[in-house]
């Protein structure tokens, strides 16, 4: 087999796929930024972006990737000094806390591993123990896009609630929004980020901060907060230019006003569903492979796992082996073991990752599943039989 023909397929867990309706949006000379047509259209994403988040509170936008998202949520509601407490389920989490550190806010970090979520107990403990209230905002990654496993934000939430504490809850839904349900304001949470280049399905480049009014609250009571990160004047702009603090990312917006329109005609319920449907289809094909070999789920709780990404570890270098080979002789390009690596694992070649997010239907994902049977045959590694049947059958059904 070879790629030299036909189109290549990125399914790693962002950047994702992008529709043809989206490159067609952006393809185009560029517009006026002072008058005109993209002034009204990037007025009209905004209530398009709260559907999305399920939130009626305020969204900034800032040119950024996702670690620009998480600065700019920082900024707004810490000073140096403040402290946070991380619930980490993965490199995201410390890579949050660590951008928080960088701040001068001290950061508590509680770790609950590579293939657990967030403990809600645990939480509320650490919270009751907080009897003076240093602990300004808990930091938690709805979907840790290393490992693929989903934290219960709104048991998060009831956490805080339970120990009577203040601290904000701050939303990581960079890998999940658009992708697995979330509920910004049913939920409770008080910040949310996230970016263009997954479950929105643009090319990355835009950061987006939803906040409610008690994170409102909290930024108008700070000294200060650097221009470019204030998310005040860029969620009630006087002038176009201060949605994005300067010149706006013209393209990016095209794609993202085609993105929402297309997010909204297939219904944010119904995405949900899709995603959920399609996690299940290649759960299904790798619990097969797993009776027979080396493979296995990174997350052993269906619960516990991510609808837009899935983490494997087969062992090294079968990682490293089956990506290069899906890539060379497949044209299928899968996730690197991003941040698995292990004293006896250094360069994380025994896990890889699929990204299954944003515009993805079923024949992307079996074709995947199928180049994979493919490469794990040709390189001789054991892998129990009938996944391809058994993730059929779930794709057939409801």
């Amino acid at each position: 087999m070879t790629s030299a023909g036909g189109i290549p397929y990125l399914a790693i867990p962002g950047p994702s796929v992008m529709p043809e309706r989206v490159l067609r949006a952006m393809h185009r000379s560029a517009p006026n930024i002072y008058e005109g047509d993209l002034i009204d259209m990037t007025a009209g994403l905004i209530p398009d972006l709260r559907a999305v988040a399920r939130t009626s509170g305020d969204v900034a936008i800032y040119v950024a990737n996702g670690h620009g998202a998480w600065e700019a949520a920082l900024a707004n509601t810490l000073m140096p000094g403040d402290k946070v407490l991380t619930m980490a389920t993965g490199r995201f989490g410390h890579g949050w806390a660590d951008i928080a550190a960088g701040l001068g806010v001290e950061t508590e970090l509680m770790d609950f591993g590579r293939s657990a979520p967030a403990d809600p107990a645990r939480l509320e403990a650490r919270l009751r123990a907080d009897a003076d209230g240093r602990i300004k905002a808990v930091l938690a990654t709805h979907v840790d896009t290393s490992t693929s496993v989903r934290s219960d934000m709104a048991a998060l939430r009831a956490a805080i609630d339970a120990a009577g504490h203040p601290a904000l809850l701050m939303a990581d839904c960079i890998a999940s929004l658009a992708c697995d349900r979330f509920e910004m304001d049913r939920w409770g949470v008080d910040v949310a980020v996230a970016a263009s280049q997954k479950g929105l399905m643009v090319p990355p480049g835009l950061g987006f901060v939803f906040f409610g009014e008690r994170a409102a609250q909290t930024r108008a009571a700070l000294p200060r907060v650097s221009r470019y990160w204030d998310w005040g004047p860029r969620a009630d702009p006087d002038g176009f230019y201060q949605y994005f603090g300067g010149t706006a990312p013209t393209h990016h917006l095209y794609g993202l006003r085609a993105a929402l329109d297309m997010i909204a005609e297939e219904g944010i319920g119904a995405i949900w569903d899709r995603h959920a449907h399609l996690a299940r289809t290649i759960w299904a094909a790798c619990e097969a492979w797993s009776d027979g070999g080396p493979l296995a789920l990174n997350v052993a709780v269906p619960d516990h796992r991510s609808h837009a990404v899935t983490a494997l570890r087969i062992g090294a270098p079968h990682g490293r082996d089956l990506r290069q080979w899906l890539r060379a002789n497949a044209g299928v390009t899968l996730g690197i073991g991003l941040g698995m690596s292990d004293p006896d694992d250094p360069g994380g070649d025994g896990y890889f990752r699929i990204g299954h997010m944003g515009h993805v239907n079923a024949h992307m994902v079996l074709g995947v599943l199928g180049a994979m049977q493919a490469g794990m045959t040709a390189l001789g590694i054991p892998h129990g039989s009938g996944a391809l049947e058994r993730a059929a059958s779930v794709a057939a059904g409801p």
